[in-house]
C-alpha cells in the first residue's frame, strides 16, 4: 500500500498550499503522487494556476530537481463518487443516472452525512490501494487536502459515522475498508498552523481528538513563519525601550550630532520614537511566537517550518516551499 498523507488545519493557515507543496516534495526521484481535494473549492487548481480540476486524475506538475516525479490531482465530487459506488456494488448502469436526475443522490448524502464522508475518503483510499497490471502501486503517495481541524476527526472516523446507518452490507464493508487504510501505519494526519493563539490551540485540540479516536497523527507544519530580526539581547533592549542605546547607534551611523532638519530637531531624535515603537511591537510578537512554539513542542510531534513569502504564493513560491519541506527531512 502506498502512503496516505492527510493535511488539515484551521482556516486561513494555508493548508491547501502546504498540501500542494507536500505533494511536490514527495514526488522526487521518479515517484508519483496524487493530490486529492474533497471540499469542492478548487483550491488545488488555484494554487497550481491551472483550470478547474475534473472528476478524474490529471497530471498537473513535475517535481523540481533531478529525476523529479509527477504530481497528479483529483477533485473528488461526492455525487460522482456515489454513482461510482452504486455501479461498483449494485451495477445500476442507467438507473444510477436516473437517480441523479431525480435528486436521489443529494437526498441520500443529506440525510446520511456520514455516507458522504465514506464516499470522499473511500475514493482517496482506493487510490492508495490501487495497483497497475504489473502489481505495483500506481502512486507512491497520496496527499489529501482535508477539511479544517475542527472537523477532521469526524470526517476521518467514518466507521462511527455510518454505524447507525448500516450494520452490514456494502456500505458497512466500505467503511471498514476505509478505516483499515486510515488507521494503518502508512497513514499520517498532518496539521498546519500559524504561531498564533487560536490556530495553535485548535492544533492542540485536534491532536488530542485524533489520538483519542486512534487515528495516526503525523507532524505539525508551522506555516508563514517570519524571521527574528533582533537577537535575544536586542529583543530585551527593544522591549525596555532603551533610547540612549538607539540614539548612540543612530549617531554612529551619521544621523545624529549636529545634523539637523528644517525644524531644528536632530535627525536622530526624530527617528527614535518610531523605531522604538516598531522594536517594541517586534519584541512583543517574538515573545508571543516563542510561547506558541513551546506549546507546539509539548505535543511531542515532528515539526516543520515554512517561511512567509512576502510576495505571496505563486507557482514559483510553491516550488520553493516544496524544496524547504524536502530539506527538513522525511514527512
Amino acid at each position: 500500500m502506498s502512503r496516505l498523507h492527510v493535511v488539515s488545519g484551521k482556516g486561513g493557515t494555508g493548508k491547501t498550499t502546504v498540501a500542494a507543496a507536500l505533494a511536490l516534495a514527495l514526488a522526487t526521484e521518479g515517484r508519483r503522487t496524487l493530490l486529492v481535494e474533497v471540499e469542492g473549492r478548487q483550491g488545488i487548481a488555484q494554487v497550481f494556476e491551472t483550470e478547474a480540476l475534473p472528476y478524474e486524475e490529471r497530471k498537473i506538475a513535475v517535481a523540481p530537481g533531478p529525476g523529479g516525479g509527477d504530481v497528479y490531482a483529483l477533485a473528488i465530487d461526492a455525487e460522482r463518487a456515489l454513482l461510482d459506488y452504486l455501479q461498483m456494488f449494485y451495477k445500476l448502469g442507467g438507473a444510477g443516472r436516473a437517480l441523479k436526475k431525480l435528486g436521489a443522490i443529494d437526498f441520500a448524502t443529506t440525510i446520511a452525512p456520514g455516507l458522504r464522508d465514506v464516499l470522499l475518503t473511500g475514493k482517496a483510499c482506493e487510490a492508495v490501494r490501487r495497483k497497475d497490471k504489473r502489481g505495483r502501486y500506481v502512486y507512491d503517495a497520496v496527499v489529501m487536502d482535508a477539511p479544517p481541524t475542527g472537523r477532521i476527526t469526524r470526517f476521518l472516523n467514518v466507521n462511527d459515522e455510518v454505524a447507525g446507518l448500516a450494520k452490514i452490507g456494502p456500505i458497512h464493508n466500505q467503511a471498514q475498508a476505509v478505516m483499515r487504510v486510515l488507521k494503518s501505519p502508512e497513514t499520517a494526519v498532518h496539521l498546519v498552523t500559524l504561531l498564533e493563539e487560536m490556530p495553535v490551540q485548535e492544533t492542540v485540540d485536534g491532536v488530542a481528538e485524533l489520538r483519542a479516536a486512534g487515528l495516526p497523527v503525523g507532524g505539525v507544519v508551522i506555516n508563514m513563519t517570519r524571521p527574528e530580526v533582533l537577537d535575544n539581547g536586542e529583543v530585551d533592549i527593544a522591549a525596555n525601550g532603551a533610547r540612549t542605546g538607539i540614539a548612540e547607534a543612530l549617531a554612529g551611523a551619521g544621523l545624529g550630532g549636529g545634523r539637523r532638519g528644517a525644524a531644528g530637531v536632530a535627525w536622530a531624535d526624530r527617528l527614535i520614537d518610531p523605531l522604538l515603537e516598531e522594536a517594541r511591537e517586534h519584541a512583543q510578537r517574538v515573545g508571543l511566537e516563542r510561547a506558541e512554539h513551546a506549546e507546539l513542542a509539548g505535543l511531542g510531534l515532528p515539526t516543520y517550518e515554512l517561511e512567509l513569502l512576502p510576495e505571496g504564493v505563486d507557482l514559483a513560491g510553491l516550488y520553493r516551499l516544496a524544496r524547504d519541506l524536502r530539506k527538513q527531512g522525511p514527512i
